[in-house]
């Protein structure tokens, strides 16, 4: 079947299967974190993402680099990825080396997802122009690369180079968090993979992987082969617990999809997250795939608050037999 939108392809790809921890709680002791990315990769899931925030109490994650190093210590061979390195915040030729560093530690299984932030706090706590992130994120992004290129870089008296560099030739697979159209349109421009948010609904995620297409295009770019998004998956054999979950997401988070920049309106569970049954789960997958061209899923616990680590590790678990990756 061809997709609608993205790049054009014959026939439904295999689907990559990625996750983010179950239990964010617990993010900042390795032997937790590894547990669960260990158990992730045994059960088949292919990468494993940390976002960054900062400043959030319970739930910060200020160096997603770092943790990642400790996981792929614990792990063999699942890929590791930042859904939201935020390079507006970054001395280019520090974060090249750190990624770097992270890179040939793994063996080569490092995806730089990138972003831009948007909390006005971040911004001014770090000294940035919140107006001028974009502009950062790409004169970060273009040091960064010529950095890894192993090309001299700086000024004529005082030019240098990185060492190590990353595993990965010429670089680390480049994705990039976007959520409004101005974002959208500069993850064309990059020609990255855009990485759609869990808080996307699938009419919204249509047309901003058509703004995204049409981006790489008026670039000159080709069209990434990756189509990745995030959603919110809750996978349970447990009908009265699927419903538990299926209100409670209903009555307490799907104003947060609505709200989250204006455009969104009235929605329905389904829209944004995936909730159910296994059967249920798989056919849902299947429709992103068929529609929208979706070839990496990575499956976030986002907004299911208020159940134990061992239902959120039972639903993961399920959710990576279900859907056979």
């Amino acid at each position: 079947m061809r997709r609608t939108v993205g790049p054009t392809i014959d026939m439904v790809q295999p689907l990559h299967l990625g996750m983010t921890p179950w239990s964010l709680r617990d993010t900042h002791t390795a032997q937790i974190l590894g547990r669960q990315a260990q158990l992730g990769e045994s059960w088949g899931y292919r990468s494993f993402w940390l976002p960054e925030h900062h400043f959030t109490q319970g739930s910060a994650i200020p160096d997603p680099l770092m943790l990642l190093a400790s996981v792929a210590a614990l792990t063999t061979e699942i890929r590791l990825g930042t859904t939201s390195y935020l390079l507006p915040l970054r001395q280019p030729l520090l974060a090249a080396e750190q990624v770097a560093v992270l890179d040939q530690l793994s063996g080569g299984r490092l995806t730089l997802g990138i972003g831009r932030g948007y909390a006005p706090q971040l911004f001014d706590t770090f000294g940035v122009e919140r107006s001028r992130k974009r502009l950062l994120l790409k004169n970060c992004l273009d040091v960064m690369k010529q950095a890894w290129s192993g090309k001299f870089i700086g000024e004529t008296d005082s030019k240098t180079s990185i060492a190590p560099l990353p595993c990965q030739e010429p670089h680390p697979p480049i994705w990039v968090a976007a959520f409004g159209p101005l974002a959208l349109k500069q993850a064309g421009s990059l020609g990255c993979p855009y990485l759609a948010s869990p808080m996307e609904t699938i009419e919204r995620l249509r047309s901003n992987l058509k703004i995204h297409v049409e981006a790489c295009r008026e670039a000159g770019l080709e069209v990434p082969e990756e189509v990745p998004i995030m959603r919110t998956v809750y996978c349970s054999e447990d009908t009265k617990q699927v419903a538990k979950v299926r209100s409670r997401l209903e009555s307490e988070s799907a104003n947060v999809v609505r709200g989250a920049d204006g455009l969104q309106k009235e929605t329905a569970i389904d829209d944004w997250s995936i909730v159910g049954e296994p059967d249920y789960v798989r056919d849902l997958v299947d429709r992103y795939q068929e529609e929208l061209g979706v070839t990496h899923l990575v499956v976030t616990r986002l907004r299911i608050g208020g159940l134990p680590s061992a239902d959120l590790e039972k639903s993961v678990a399920l959710t990576a037999e279900t859907l056979g990756s």
